[in-house]
């Protein structure tokens, strides 16, 4: 039913992947990337598939109602399609009145930060990390500290000891851990006894608990994702956060959900953050998760393809590279390294792979640490794309 092959011209839309990649790929370097009108997209964690047409459909007939004015989400069945969705997809049960809204899960961090922290207080994560979890804390003054997530084959889990050693350490003064479920860039989805153990250690210093939830529908066949929803529905020191964008490909409408159990926490947030909605991205939001389900069963089959090619193709052409198909996402978290040693190149792989070949991928050093040699490259594109800049970054590295 739909084509997931299609290639679709983005140039002119103002898209952040086709015009946006300079500063993000190359930093202050003003070297310049030989035929940029070539360049070929697998950086930012969007998909070049079209979004889904019944989304689509749904903004066109909210148009035809000639009236774009102030909006927020005063009919309840737009809480009962949330309800709904989590109920059939995880069997999770939702709380939709500790729902609040925000324009993305990176702007829901940058208000969370303050109201949970603070000054002299600060942060954990594990890296390899996404890089907005650590400016989370830069931009509103915390310092954020790192634990290592232990790398076996490309599988990776939790030290707890060095998060404990880290929680316990009166001296880093930690209150919050922002966790990412499913993992992003290396996709590892967290089972419950991880989770529990992780949440408990937090519980056990008075550390608040962040769950960023935002690709969990992206699992590959037969993976089973644990919210903590699930298993603390309405503890007072989790907020989890998901968003229809990964899944639907969605990012520029602007808007997720964070769910606040907390009374007094909820209610801050309102105070400071209340927001009027566009109700443009409120129809396809409700639209998505009412009708979507089939097309993003559809999606996850062309996913898991891709993959199994991405796979198959770099034990083929570069066998020295190290890659385990995610448990969820559409990133591919790659290990590069054998080819980059003793190279300038193991730290800046993304800007290196850009002026070399024109494919622009996120290179390890764009996540806080722990990623040096890595690439995180965003498979979620026609195939034949796929294949093209494989091909690209092989004669690159095979030189």
């Amino acid at each position: 039913m739909y084509n997931f092959d299609e290639i679709i011209n983005r140039n002119n839309t103002n898209s952040l992947s086709v015009d946006g990649w300079r500063q993000s790929i190359l930093g202050n370097d003003d070297e310049m990337v030989e035929n940029e009108e070539d360049l070929l997209r697998f950086w930012i964690a969007d998909m070049d598939f079209a979004t889904p047409p019944e989304i689509r459909e749904a903004i066109k007939r909210r148009l035809d109602d000639k009236i774009l004015g102030y909006t927020e989400t005063y009919d309840p069945e737009y809480y009962i399609t949330l309800y709904k969705w989590f109920k059939r997809r995880y069997n999770v049960t939702i709380n939709t009145n500790n729902i609040v809204f925000s324009p993305g899960v990176v702007p829901a961090l940058n208000r969370l930060v303050p109201l949970l922290t603070q000054p002299n207080e600060n942060i954990l994560i594990a890296t390899p990390s996404y890089t907005p979890f650590k400016k989370a804390g830069d931009n509103n003054c915390r310092k954020v500290f790192t634990s290592k997530l232990k790398n076996t084959d490309g599988y990776y889990i939790n030290d707890f000891e060095d998060i404990e050693r880290q929680l316990s350490d009166p001296d880093k003064n930690i209150k919050l851990f922002i966790l990412c479920n499913p993992h992003n860039p290396t996709g590892r989805v967290w089972t419950k006894e991880e989770l529990q153990q992780l949440i408990k250690l937090c519980f056990r210093y008075d550390v608040w608990v962040i769950a960023d939830e935002i690709h969990c529908d992206l699992l590959r066949q037969d993976e089973i994702f644990t919210s903590v929803l699930s298993l603390y529905p309405d503890h007072p020191k989790i907020i989890t956060c998901t968003a229809p964008s990964k899944t639907f490909n969605m990012a520029g409408c602007l808007i997720s959900h964070v769910y606040i159990p907390n009374d007094v926490i909820r209610k801050q947030w309102i105070e400071k953050h209340s927001e009027i909605l566009s109700p443009l991205s409120i129809a396809g939001t409700q639209a998505a998760y009412t009708h979507c389900d089939n097309w993003l069963d559809q999606l996850k089959i062309y996913l898991d393809a891709n993959f199994s090619f991405l796979q198959n193709y770099l034990r083929t052409h570069l066998p020295l590279a190290k890659f385990e198909i995610p448990q969820s996402t559409y990133l591919a978290w790659i290990d590069l390294s054998e080819y980059l040693k003793n190279t300038p190149h193991m730290n800046r792989t993304g800007a290196y792979l850009a002026k070399q070949c024109g494919v622009l991928v996120e290179g390890g050093d764009m996540f806080v640490d722990n990623g040096d040699g890595f690439i995180r490259m965003n498979i979620a594109c026609p195939r034949s794309l796929l294949h093209k800049g494989l091909a690209r970054i092989t004669k690159t590295l095979s030189n």
